[in-house]
């Protein structure tokens, strides 16, 4: 800074005078430390302190300058003179803008002191904000480890239901095979039903028509019986007459009444005979039809036995497959409330753990823009630390 204050300027003054310069420049230099001094520690009036001892030693190197030209003559009393005057002028004009630039560079100082105030307490702001988020961040991730061991949990919850759902699923499939062998053997019941009711209906029909042919041949039986009795009658009535006639004539006719008695012995053993025929023959028929009744009666029996076995069956059958049924409709209710109740369990950890993933995702994104902020502050602390430095390192040179 002095050579910036001297050596520029004077370039005459020091080819004219090679050896009063050096006294010139030193007093000059300790002139301006001392006032550096000065105002660096006594800011309330930094230019007046500066401009009064920068004034006290420039007069003090013109005195010196002027005990040394004793000598000279007149003529160069009079340059060096005319020089001084232009030295103490411009000397003013540069103390000036020293003191100028000097009380800027202590208000310069005093705004970078002030703002690294502010930096430090937003620094302290951050660092708190940090230590703040890191204590969440533990708390996030004791939460999420209490999330992921209940999720774990729930996982092997599920494996258990899936296992208990397969076991429930196989018993599922026994039943319903279980269920169809029975409808199958329910159709072939009511088939055989079918066919012992085809067959008791066809047994019954036989049964009424074999009854009415039963009936018949009884009216039948009793017409002969009745043609045979008035036959009888009328034969008899015939002998009677006859018997009569022959008493009337019997004098006159004596060979007719043998002839009579063997007519009537023969109508006797006829009428007899064809008595013994329709008797053996309704006895061999009655027989037949009772015998044929009592076949039909028999099946008939069995087909209402095999009827009521297979109602029974059938009965028993329907009752437990209706079982079946409810046993598989509550099996498949209970697998699928746990279905649900698993899967609202599931989506609930889900959106839990979703919800405090993004947590995370926030709280990261925000450290990292609190760290990048931290940083540009740093940044910018260290570029202001820099410039003072710089301007201290400035002000010592120009000390």
């Amino acid at each position: 800074m002095s050579s910036y204050g001297y050596d520029p300027f004077f370039p005459s003054y020091k080819r004219r005078y090679a050896d009063s310069p050096r006294l010139h420049v030193s007093g000059m230099r300790s002139g301006g430390y001392s006032s550096a001094r000065s105002a660096y520690s006594s800011l309330s009036a930094p230019v007046s302190s500066v401009s009064v001892r920068r004034s006290y030693a420039t007069s003090s190197a013109s005195g010196s300058l002027l005990h040394s030209v004793d000598s000279l003559d007149l003529s160069q009393v009079a340059a060096i003179s005319n020089d001084l005057k232009s030295i103490r002028s411009q000397e003013r004009a540069q103390l000036q803008d020293l003191n100028d630039r000097f009380a800027c560079f202590i208000e310069r100082v005093h705004e970078l002191e002030q703002q690294n105030k502010v930096l430090e307490a937003e620094l302290l702001v951050l660092r708190q904000k940090h230590a703040e988020p890191s204590r969440f961040r533990a708390l996030y991730e004791q939460e999420i480890r209490e999330l992921r061991l209940a999720a774990e949990e729930a996982t092997s919850e599920k494996q258990a239901l899936q296992g208990e759902r397969e076991s429930l699923e196989e018993t599922l499939r026994g039943l319903q095979a279980r269920y169809e062998e029975e409808v199958l053997s329910r159709e072939d019941a009511e088939a055989r039903l079918l066919e012992v009711r085809k067959g008791a209906d066809e047994a019954a029909l036989a049964r009424a028509e074999l009854e009415k042919r039963v009936d018949s041949l009884l009216d039948e039986l009793a017409f002969l019986k009745k043609v045979h009795e008035e036959e009888l009658a009328e034969l008899q009535a015939q002998i009677q007459y006859a018997h009569l006639s022959v008493e009337m004539d019997v004098s006159a006719k004596p060979d007719l009444s043998a002839a009579l008695r063997d007519i009537r012995a023969q109508y006797e053993k006829l009428a007899a005979r064809n008595m013994q025929n329709a008797e053996e023959w309704f006895r061999s028929r009655f027989t037949v039809l009772s015998e044929s009744a009592a076949k039909n009666t028999d099946a008939v029996r069995a087909a209402k036995d095999e009827v009521s076995e297979s109602r029974r069956l059938l009965k028993a059958k329907t009752l437990e497959i209706e079982a079946t049924r409810g046993m598989n409709e509550a099996l498949e209710k209970q697998l699928q409330e746990l279905e649900e109740k698993q899967s609202a369990d599931i989506s609930a950890l889900q959106d839990t753990i979703n919800k405090l993933e993004n947590e995370l995702r926030t709280t990261k994104s925000e450290m990292a823009r609190y760290l990048k902020e931290y940083q540009d502050l740093l940044n910018v602390k260290m570029a202001l630390d820099i410039e003072i430095a710089a301007y201290r390192y400035d002000g010592e040179v120009f000390q």
